[in-house]
């Protein structure tokens, strides 16, 4: 499980998302260096630069282009720069380890209808709501009507 919830990205992914809008330099397999801003980072760390300088592995090859899109699974090594080290995502990281994995109050539950619904299902099953964990308005079982053996029975 990564710091940031079950499903979702680890630290490094989270690291280059907030790096996005910052100049980077980016190592690859084939020994070039990229050197540019960040436009765009995908979480599978496909990275889309612009306004970048390519040093190429041998001395003296420069070239500067508009953009430039590195895959993934070619880069070695990112240099991201030092602000970074105050990034919120590493308050989380603290809590994280504080709390033993809980989320922080309020990250990471989902909003609108749909989250609504989900919440209250879970509140039905375990008996969060009327008696019996089945909602309705008093009427006993599930709202079928009276429960045969109460209140007299029949």
């Amino acid at each position: 499980m990564s710091v940031v919830g079950n499903n979702r990205v680890g630290i490094p992914i989270v690291l280059l998302h907030d790096a996005e809008g910052s100049v980077i330099t980016v190592e690859t397999k084939s020994g070039e260096l990229f050197r540019g801003l960040l436009f765009e980072a995908e979480d599978m760390m496909n990275l889309y630069l612009k306004k970048a300088v390519i040093l190429g592995p041998s001395k003296g090859e420069k070239r500067n282009v508009d953009q430039v899109y590195i895959r993934g699974s070619e880069i070695v090594f990112i240099a991201l720069p030092e602000m970074l080290r105050h990034a919120p995502m590493f308050e989380r990281i603290t809590h994280w380890r504080k709390y033993g994995g809980a989320p922080p109050e309020g990250v990471g539950q989902a909003v609108g209808q749909a989250a609504a619904i989900l919440r209250k299902a879970t509140e039905r099953r375990r008996g969060g709501f009327a008696a019996g964990g089945r909602g309705g308005f008093g009427r006993g079982a599930g709202g079928r009507g009276p429960v045969p053996g109460h209140y007299g029975g029949r």
